[in-house]
């Protein structure tokens, strides 16, 4: 990613609401019933190119699609991945991994009702998610279909890009990491978890070198080094847990082997539900290990009340030259429009640790729907806005 060597850059995490008349694509891209080429010309192109305009008439520096392609759904899986099938999900045990935490048993009522009522956002005028009842599984070996799948989303990116007739300096793509699949994708075939997590991690490698030789920033999307603490039962010693978030660190830069870093940006959070998060994992207990991760930017949450003080555990991290920051300076997690001077303090506090240059202001997790369409939009306004006031003191 370009450094903010004139100015505070701006960019967001990925996932953003389509345009109205296009609410049901994103649901439909993932579960690939749109593949065919004239389709995706005809109607999913035209929703990017909308999305792309909105993101560079407000100012946004570094631009995604809106991220509508990706889902947790087999068939999402089935169309990149081979050896992945479905079972129905026996009585004893949940569909996910998110579905059984220590945070869900110390607020039962509060999930329970979430789950009566379809959601984890709480969002006005979403649709309830249906209850899951299947268990996707790795049965066979599991490897990458090839590039198609997502190439599709790349062709119709560059594509959007090209009839919106906007200036657009830099573009990024998520794709997930290793550690994030293994919670939807239960391993039944692998003799260890090593074994599965390396085999994610060769199939994800076909994916992140398709992004990057198609001229985009590849942002890998992992919320599981941080959120899998409140998943394993009974709670791990921190040492432990470490061990764990070490081979996840392994394979994600195992599928990165070859891509320049500088094309690269990483991204983790504390998940995106709308919930208490008061088992988050402390950032001081793997800042190191995401460090580790082959890449030039390191995007993070920094402004939820759950985790905006820990801008004083970079006070101590050792940053290596030439490396980045994206720290979240709007939140998802709030339907409170932040005020652009808050953004700007934010925005600021990181300049005065890392470097005014070696910071990109950011969001904490896709936006899109986290919060109603409408604050979408007033949050990247504000982000915006509030870069504009740090580059005003930071280069005054």
């Amino acid at each position: 990613m370009k450094k903010s060597l004139t100015r505070i850059r701006s960019s967001h995490v990925g996932r953003l609401p389509p345009p109205k008349g296009w609410e049901d694509m994103p649901a439909r891209l993932a579960n690939s019933e749109i593949t065919d080429p004239r389709i995706i010309t005809a109607q999913v192109t035209p929703a990017i190119e909308e999305t792309v305009k909105r993101q560079v008439g407000i100012g946004i520096d570094c631009i995604g699609d809106g991220e509508f392609w990706t889902s947790r759904s087999l068939a999402h899986y089935t169309a990149h991945l081979t050896g992945v099938e479905a079972r129905a999900v026996a009585p004893d045990e949940p569909p996910t991994t998110r579905h059984s935490t220590r945070e869900r048993d110390e607020f039962p009522d509060f999930y329970a009702d979430c789950d009566r009522a379809g959601t984890l956002f709480l969002v006005p005028g979403e649709k309830p998610m249906p209850p899951v009842t299947v268990r996707v599984i790795a049965r066979g070996p599991v490897r990458s279909r090839g590039p198609e799948a997502i190439n599709r989303q790349l062709e119709a990116f560059t594509a959007a890009i090209e009839r919106s007739g906007t200036a657009v300096e830099e573009a990024f793509v998520p794709v997930l990491a290793p550690g994030w699949l293994d919670h939807f994708i239960f391993n039944e075939y692998y003799k260890t978890e090593e074994e599965f997590l390396f085999a994610l991690a060769d199939a994800l490698s076909v994916e992140y070198r398709a992004v990057v030789a198609a001229g985009f920033i590849l942002q890998i999307d992992d919320p599981g080094l941080a959120d899998w603490w409140d998943m394993l039962k009974p709670e791990p010693t921190v040492d432990a847990y470490r061990r764990f978030a070490q081979r996840r660190i392994d394979a994600v830069n195992r599928a990165l082997a070859g891509i320049p870093e500088e094309r690269v940006r990483y991204h983790l959070c504390w998940g995106s539900w709308h919930g208490p998060h008061t088992h988050d994992l402390p950032l001081e207990h793997i800042i190191d290990l995401i460090l580790e991760v082959k890449a030039r930017t390191y995007s993070f949450e920094a402004a939820n009340v759950r985790h905006e003080h820990e801008w004083r555990v970079w006070q101590s991290a050792k940053l290596s030259p030439g490396k980045m920051l994206m720290p979240g300076v709007v939140s998802h997690a709030t339907n409170l429009v932040e005020h652009p001077q808050l953004v700007a303090d934010r925005i600021q506090r990181y300049a005065q640790i890392v470097g005014r240059e070696n910071v990109i202001a950011g969001t904490d997790c896709g936006l899109g729907g986290r919060v109603h369409a409408d604050l979408v939009w007033a949050k990247l306004r504000t982000l915006v806005e509030g870069a504009r006031l740090a580059s005003q003191s930071l280069w005054s």
